[in-house]
């Protein structure tokens, strides 16, 4: 996630170009790719065998335990942390957290901590700039060299901005969109092949958002909005085209949660609007989106779960 300047913008197609009749012609002739869906044979979709244990403890812990190598992308911000937390907490064996390498380095402290909390497993950093598809390349075939395999990864990575839209320069727009909606779709290609050769399946979730759904009140930013709602539709047409590969790609809606990005007293009045909007009168706290993580990237307690958006925010949009 570089500077703005370093995303180049596309290049304009001629009016002439786009109203070819050579090109109009050949829509006539062109074979369209089709998806292929799963089969009640495939073990990679099949429902799992019932736990084999008769003790209650641990059929409980055993249902929603996370297996295998997890990459959480924007790894080093509040929410992906605490993620990362509940992840090791029910299983997950390595864990790699990409992000900026300024934040990285800004969240030192909280990595090591998991580092020593949870010797079994092993915590990996890599550095990511998420709209590079090159960098993106290389960031997940070093975390599949480090950890062995990749069986989940969760994007946290993303930025907001909030500008009124007659004031908005198309550079903002753009890299909002690159970063949350463009970025989400690079790390979920990067991370779905290396499952599909490994054959195993597994576990994508995306960030969307309440913004995915309704339109904020009172701040504008439409190119967050309209990058979340790509995010929540993205999810839908991943999952439909990768069940057939065992995949599962689902994404939660948080509302407004209560981190860094929303503290400050000159924020105090919009948080106190957002609260009076919401059914539970408050703002989200960081551990209550770790459950829902937790139960999507669960290979049993989430198996008949994909395409699905979680709404985790408060009762927000209920109005």
């Amino acid at each position: 996630m570089g500077d703005a300047d370093a995303i180049p913008a596309a290049p304009k197609a001629s009016a002439s170009a786009s109203a070819s009749p050579d090109d109009r012609a050949s829509l006539t002739t062109r074979n369209i790719p089709t998806m292929g869906l799963s089969s009640a044979e495939n073990p990679l979709t099949a429902p799992l065998p019932p736990v084999s244990s008769t003790s209650p403890a641990e059929r409980a812990a055993a249902r929603f335990r996370v297996e295998g190598c997890a990459v959480l992308t924007g790894g080093a911000g509040t929410l992906a942390l605490a993620s990362a937390r509940a992840l090791l907490e029910h299983g997950v064996e390595a864990l790699t957290l990409m992000d900026l390498h300024s934040t990285i380095e800004g969240s030192t402290a909280e990595i090591a901590r998991l580092r020593t909390e949870f010797p079994p497993a092993t915590v990996h950093t890599v550095p990511v700039d998420v709209t590079s598809e090159s960098e993106v390349d290389e960031a997940f075939k070093a975390a599949r060299d480090l950890m062995g395999r990749i069986d989940l990864l969760c994007c946290f990575a993303g930025i907001v901005g909030c500008v009124h839209s007659l004031a908005a320069q198309a550079d903002q727009f753009r890299r909002v969109v690159d970063v949350n909606l463009v970025g989400s779709f690079l790390c979920a290609q990067a991370a779905a092949k290396y499952m599909v050769d490994a054959k195993t399946g597994g576990s994508i979730l995306f960030t969307a958002s309440i913004s995915a759904h309704a339109t904020n009140y009172p701040q504008p930013q439409a190119a967050y909005n309209v990058s979340k709602a790509g995010v929540a539709h993205l999810t839908r047409n991943l999952a439909a085209e990768w069940a057939v590969h065992g995949i599962r790609v689902n994404c939660i809606s948080p509302g407004y949660m209560d981190t860094v990005l929303n503290a400050g007293d000159n924020l105090k009045p919009v948080r106190d609007i957002w609260a009076s909007r919401c059914p539970m009168g408050r703002m989200g706290h960081i551990e209550e989106i770790t459950g829902p993580v937790v139960l999507l990237s669960s290979k049993r307690g989430g198996r008949y779960i994909t395409g699905a958006d979680l709404l985790v925010d408060g009762g927000a949009l209920c109005f």
